[in-house]
């Protein structure tokens, strides 16, 4: 009876140890996906940029739609949280499209530098000024973090590279890298050169990939 009373306790004490390790476990795994969390976003966008289509003849940098995040990512809420956190920390920009819907292109500051480098190459082979390309890499890029610029900032901000001409505001818009709110001229939207072409076609693919 003795032998058989010091083995039920002997079994309760695993069964209790086992329960305790188990519970420590969930409770870690927990804390790893509350861990994690913040790079749900990062995550998918760094997938869905692998997944961007290479498309002869036209330069344009790997971005991904919001939209199409949303569909990634099933917490809207999350993912403006985490985007405007990316944001901030100049990991990324967002471009609001002009494509008469509340959607918006979000690329990788890596590669948005690279695409104005893009436009510096094309504008030299046309024998362009280029010297107001640099001076919105250097003073427009890592202080305006909006999706927008007003007029009077634009142009305070590109002084500090050198002596600023209407022509210079211009040759920006003409690159494709500014475009002008049409509510409010004085406004201005950054954006993606050459974008337009691709956003049909972008689309599609990605529905096909999620398919």
């Amino acid at each position: 009876m003795e032998g058989s009373s010091r083995s039920i306790g002997r079994k309760r004490e695993r069964e209790e140890e086992d329960i305790e390790s188990e519970n420590k476990e969930n409770d870690e795994t927990l804390s790893l996906e509350n861990s994690l969390t913040f790079s749900d976003t990062l995550i998918a966008l760094r997938i869905m940029r692998s997944q961007f289509p290479n498309i002869e003849k036209v330069s344009v940098q790997p971005f991904i739609l919001r939209s199409q995040l949303y569909s990634s990512v099933k917490d809207r809420t999350q993912v403006d949280r985490e985007l405007e956190s990316l944001r901030k920390e100049k990991i990324l920009r967002i471009f609001k499209l002009n494509t008469g819907q509340d959607d918006h292109a979000i690329m990788f500051i890596d590669d948005y530098l690279n695409q104005i480098e893009l436009v510096v190459k094309r504008m030299e082979a046309k024998r362009q000024d280029i010297a107001v390309f640099e001076w919105f890499k250097e003073h427009v890029i890592p202080t305006q973090l909006d999706p927008s610029i007003g007029h009077q900032e634009l142009c305070s901000l590109l002084s500090f590279g050198g002596s600023l001409k209407d022509e210079h505001i211009s040759l920006l818009i003409n690159a494709g890298l500014l475009t002008r709110q049409l509510i409010d001229p004085n406004m201005y939207w950054f954006a993606i050169p050459n974008i337009g072409f691709i956003l049909k076609g972008l689309s599609q693919v990605y529905v096909h990939l999620q398919n």
